[in-house]
């Protein structure tokens, strides 16, 4: 019972941050209008969400066993709860900028918890893939529930009206609704904690596996991942408004389904794992995300502006497109848990460290290249850009793949 009670305290932490996080698509094209930013400008915001995400990764991954993970997530939401107050009160771009600052500093700090929490909740490699990928199946639902959310408060008679920022005294409540929950789950932790090493050893640790063929192929692996969920989904919503024509509240509530179909098929895949080899599905799922940007990207074109007056004349690309998601889904969750699964427990906190920093650095740099070319070239050649890391991140799976069966066959012999 308490295990599961554990689970429900950090599902609903990380659906907080997975709204959070995966707002700045919606933040961009609102905040293009309500602040009139241009989209360079708006591009920094990946930077300003992500850049913190990799430093407090980097420098505290090793010292949050020492506070315990479960007061390090409380921490984390109430930093959140209290920046989402301010942005409500103090509208403008630079609090914009803040906001994601404190969102992305909470994020390290929870996602280095539940990944290590996931550790020391499950007992071998099926069920550390199945629970990764249930969790980050949620986390996906979060997000597709915040497209609403945020569609919600969007006025859709004047979209840069500023009444769109009380979402974030709804968020900012939420927060302190489950900063409550976690001050009652209590879990031992002990598991997950090297007390005689010192501090400054651990931090060491973490830089030492960087070294290893296995870990550097991973940290690829998971940046050009990142890089493509990241320029997608951050830029998904001004596409809808801007290529697809649609209105903006509509153009928001669209870019769920993208979050939708993550969700779906990192749910899909915790059960497929149990039953596949993780490397013969995530190269099937990239064929499928080729092949649909190949063949839907072209519908967007010659869409006339005004021809969207409802849901009934929605552009076919505008269903289609997000599905991409569907097939995307399982590739993160899978490789992050073959290599979680490769490495003792004491070592998951700094490794998570790294996951995070690859994710924060390969989300920033697709979200700017993504909104670069946007402005230059429009949005259909952004999104055919994808291309170029589908078939990168093949190569480092392929690698991958073999350091990771080479690692695993030197346990068998040790």
């Amino acid at each position: 019972m308490n295990r599961t009670r554990v689970i429900i305290a950090i599902v609903l932490t990380y659906m907080v941050f997975a709204v959070l996080m995966n707002s700045v698509g919606t933040v961009i094209l609102q905040a293009i209008q309500s602040f009139h930013i241009d989209k360079t400008q708006a591009a920094t915001l990946e930077a300003f969400k992500d850049f913190p995400v990799a430093i407090v990764s980097f420098v505290l991954a090793s010292f949050l066993p020492r506070l315990g993970y479960r007061r390090a997530m409380m921490a984390g939401l109430a930093v959140v709860a209290l920046a989402c107050a301010l942005m409500a009160l103090l509208p403008s771009f630079w609090m914009t900028r803040l906001l994601f600052v404190s969102i992305g500093a909470g994020f390290a700090i929870v996602k280095v918890s539940v990944y290590t929490l996931i550790g020391l909740l499950t007992h071998d490699e099926k069920q550390h893939a199945s629970l990764t990928n249930t969790i980050e199946g949620l986390f996906m639902v979060g997000v597709l529930g915040g497209y609403w959310l945020f569609g919600a408060f969007i006025d859709p008679n004047q979209p840069q009206n500023l009444s769109w920022l009380n979402v974030y005294w709804v968020l900012a409540a939420v927060c302190l609704l489950v900063i409550a929950l976690l001050a009652g789950s209590a879990f031992d932790e002990s598991a997950a904690r090297t007390p005689a090493i010192r501090l400054r050893d651990d931090f060491l640790g973490m830089l030492r596996l960087v070294a290893r063929p296995l870990v550097l192929l991973f940290v690829l692996s998971a940046m050009l991942y990142v890089l493509i969920e990241q320029s997608i989904g951050t830029w998904l919503p001004t596409f809808n408004n801007e290529v697809l024509r649609l209105p903006n509240a509509m153009s928001v509530q669209m870019a769920s389904a993208f979050a939708g179909s993550l969700a779906l098929g990192r749910l899909l895949a915790g059960i497929m794992l149990q039953r596949l080899r993780w490397q013969h599905l995530l190269y099937g799922c990239l064929l499928a995300m080729a092949t649909l940007v190949l063949v839907t990207l072209p519908l967007a074109q010659g869409v006339a502006p005004g021809s969207v007056t409802g849901w009934a004349s929605v552009p076919l690309a505008a269903f289609v497109f997000p599905l991409i998601g569907l097939f995307m889904a399982p590739i993160y969750p899978a490789i992050v848990s073959v290599m979680l699964s490769a490495l003792p427990r004491p070592q998951h906190a700094a490794m998570t460290g790294l996951i995070v920093v690859a994710s924060a650095l390969g989300g920033t740099t697709g979200s700017m290249i993504t909104g670069l070319v946007f402005a230059s070239f429009g949005g259909q050649t952004a999104f055919y850009l994808s291309l170029l890391p589908m078939v990168a991140i093949a190569g480092t799976l392929w690698a991958f793949q073999r350091a990771a069966h080479a690692a695993a066959s030197e346990r068998v012999v040790a």
